[in-house]
């Protein structure tokens, strides 16, 4: 009757106990610095080629992580119409390389919006429980120090995975939860994607100044009961049993309405005067769990941990839509971690930043990905295990240096790569 419970570490102490819970803790209470960390090896990091600028006409940013938001006709065997993200399919960018399968949200949220990665952290950690515990560099606070507004959206409890608390050392201004958020209207047994979107567009239009909105949605989050919705609009073919299509229709009709939603946005966008930059991408694939073994997409519930670099695409791939008002969509990006996120999202918004266009720009022309156990170049070549090596990348070494030197160690090089947190809170470790 063990259940780890990461989400919500009050619940985790509550239901384990206290001896329990501290040891499910502990192998991820300690990140050790690594090897040849110091001053010198901070300052010895090739100091990026822009400063900090954006327009003079500040263009607007809205980030919409959408759960589990993912292509089902992927499956093998497996025919849904009509096409359930045709919207999504036509302005794709390329991918999102998820860190996680089918959970650990906030794991992929922490890099998208740090530029941060997972992979340097103990393998089962989660940041935003047990990390973040003090102001920590992200795309909101510099955006803020540009005097932008920032704000999180999430239709769903404050306190789950921390959010709340991790927000506001984010820099963000305020947080827009259940808690806070006018009543939105429900499809299924969760607050609506188009809820969302309704709620997103009201806040911008009332908001004067240049804003940065990251929105989490809840629509579409599992598990995928049968007939979620009495008024499905899809059908699903595939040689399955019968609870696994319910399931799999459950699941498509939900990826529709983020599909409709992402639209929505889109033309709302479009129709505005002020330039507008757009990011959407699903979190990891959605834990369909009996829906792959019987499609034969998976042999298991859940992907293994590690495997073969085209299985590893395959499983850990979402769709990723990186779009402006002024340009369109941004095209063939290939996949990425979502520690690039921000790189691409400034760079489509004509921002410049030490680290987020300058170092991690620098870094994606060599590594596209960087995941605990595979490394991938832009040209899609990959390195496999790559941390057990003895000798490892100079470029990923300087990216882990200078996450280990914001998140746990001196701060070093804040000056250089984040002047926005300088004379800011100090970090405790």
């Amino acid at each position: 009757q063990i259940i780890p419970m990461m989400w919500d570490q009050k619940e985790n102490y509550n239901s384990n106990g206290f001896a329990l819970a501290f040891a499910l803790n502990v192998p991820m209470a300690h990140v050790g610095a690594p090897s040849g960390y110091s001053d010198k090896a901070i300052a010895a990091v090739a100091r990026p080629a822009v400063a900090a600028s954006v327009p003079a006409e500040k263009p607007d940013i809205v980030v919409v992580m959408s759960e589990s938001f993912w292509d089902p006709t992927q499956l093998p065997g497996v025919a849904i119409t009509p096409d359930p993200i045709p919207h999504v399919r036509a302005l794709r960018s390329g991918s999102m390389f998820s860190p996680e399968f089918g959970g650990m949200t906030a794991n992929i949220e922490f890099e998208a919006l740090t530029g941060f990665s997972n992979a340097f952290l103990p393998a089962g950690s989660i940041p935003y429980q047990q990390y973040v515990r003090a102001p920590i560099p992200s795309l909101a606070t510099f955006l803020k120090s540009e005097g932008y507004e920032a704000r999180a959206i999430h239709p769903g409890t404050n306190w789950f995975w921390n959010r709340a608390n991790v927000y506001a050392d984010f820099g963000f201004d305020d947080f827009q939860s259940q808690e806070t958020l006018p009543p939105m209207r429900l499809r299924g047994p969760l607050a609506s994607d188009a809820s969302m979107t309704d709620e997103i567009i009201k806040e911008a239009d009332a908001t004067e100044e240049p804003f940065f909105f990251f929105a989490v949605s809840l629509q579409n989050h599992g598990p995928y009961e049968p007939n979620r919705y009495t008024d499905a609009t899809h059908t699903v073919q595939a040689p399955i049993s019968q609870w696994a299509q319910d399931s799999l229709l459950s699941y498509a009709e939900g990826a529709s309405d983020a599909d409709k939603s992402i639209e929505r946005l889109v033309e709302w966008a479009r129709n505005r005067e002020r330039p507008t930059v757009i990011a959407f991408f699903g979190d990891h694939l959605p834990p369909l769990g009996p829906v792959y073994v019987e499609t034969g997409f998976l042999k298991d519930n859940v992907a293994p941990r590690r495997e073969a670099a085209d299985q590893m695409q395959l499983h850990h791939e979402t769709p990723l839509i990186v779009w402006s008002n002024r340009s369109g969509p941004v095209k063939d990006l290939g996949a990425v971690s979502p520690a690039f996120l921000p790189y691409e999202i400034l760079k489509t918004a004509g921002i410049t930043h030490p680290y987020y266009t300058g170092f991690l720009g620098d870094l994606k022309k060599q590594y596209a990905v960087v995941d605990r156990n595979m490394l991938m170049k832009p040209d899609g070549e990959t390195v496999m295990d790559w941390s057990r090596q003895k000798q490892v990348d100079p470029a990923v070494r300087d990216f882990r240096y200078l996450q280990y030197d914001m998140m746990f160690g001196k701060r070093y090089g804040a000056a250089d790569f984040f002047p926005e947190t300088v004379n800011k809170t100090a970090h405790t470790s």
